[in-house]
């Protein structure tokens, strides 16, 4: 037998980046079935859970929120991403948008950045002063505090990702028709601005890092395993139960009704593209 050593190095690569992906998938699937088990404990038990993703941009936040939410209810884990509020929410104070998705019992709230888009984007483009920056950051810690002491589970991530393979990421997208929506304008500024974002970024993290609401950063270079990290870490911050699954019984199926006739009457039937190639 060959030594592998032997082999071509492209060869040897090939063969490990198949086997990486073989395992990161294998892991994943184990996670995910746990996030499962974590869904039927929240129900059962009436669970309020609170999940924030902030990050740099490119940093992968979408990438890990459709690993958690992928074989879960949209009932169950809500996903909240809001846009740039409206004249009438500008009107209303800060944190009113936000407060109104809180979650009810039974529920996984997953915002996709949240609050802390003052602090953080608005202070860095001008959509706030600093000292509405600042004296949002002192108060923040109370707020956190008051939805904690309130019987809500509040985990908050923020996902790093470094210079070079931001770079890689964003031109990526540049070339790829199926990326390049993600990228937009503010992306495009986030880029030029990285040492701003930097100083805003470390200042939010610095003001708000507390005993009951902590921060968990989460190298994110390698997208896979920032992935498998940041689900490993929810469910081990969650002090959820196994819910025993009762298995159900389908029953008979009811007869065809004496005398029924089905319609055979032309319909509008979606073509069928694939044919038997899709078999």
């Amino acid at each position: 037998m060959d030594d592998i050593t032997d082999r071509p190095i492209e060869a040897q690569s090939e063969k490990k980046t198949k086997k990486e992906a073989r395992r990161y998938e294998k892991r994943l699937v184990k996670l995910q079935v746990e996030l499962s088990h974590l869904q039927s404990w929240v129900q059962k038990s009436g669970a309020r859970i609170v999940i924030i993703f902030e990050g740099r941009d490119a940093a992968g936040k979408g990438g890990v929120i459709k690993r958690i939410t992928q074989w879960v209810s949209p009932r169950v884990f809500r996903v909240v991403a809001l846009p740039a509020p409206t004249d009438r929410e500008k009107s209303q104070m800060y944190m009113q948008r936000y407060i109104a998705h809180l979650p009810a019992a039974g529920e996984v709230v997953i915002f996709d950045r949240s609050w802390y888009n003052r602090p953080g984007v608005e202070r860095v483009m001008g959509f706030c002063t600093e000292k509405k920056a600042r004296h949002f950051l002192e108060a923040l810690p109370r707020f956190e505090a008051a939805i904690v002491e309130n019987g809500v589970t509040l985990l908050k991530y923020f996902l790093t990702v470094s210079e070079d393979e931001q770079e890689r990421r964003f031109r990526r997208r540049i070339d790829d028709p199926l990326r390049q929506w993600k990228l937009s304008p503010m992306d495009l500024e986030s880029y030029r601005r990285w040492w701003d974002y930097t100083r805003a970024y470390d200042e939010m993290i610095r003001m708000t890092d507390s005993q009951l609401a902590p921060w968990w950063i989460v190298p994110s270079d390698n997208k896979k395993r920032a992935r498998i990290n940041c689900i490993s870490h929810i469910l081990k911050s969650i002090p959820y139960e196994r819910v025993k699954f009762e298995e159900p019984e389908l029953g008979k199926r009811q007869k065809r009704p004496s005398g029924f006739i089905e319609d055979t009457s032309p319909r509008n039937v979606v073509p069928d593209i694939q044919g038997s190639a899709g078999h």
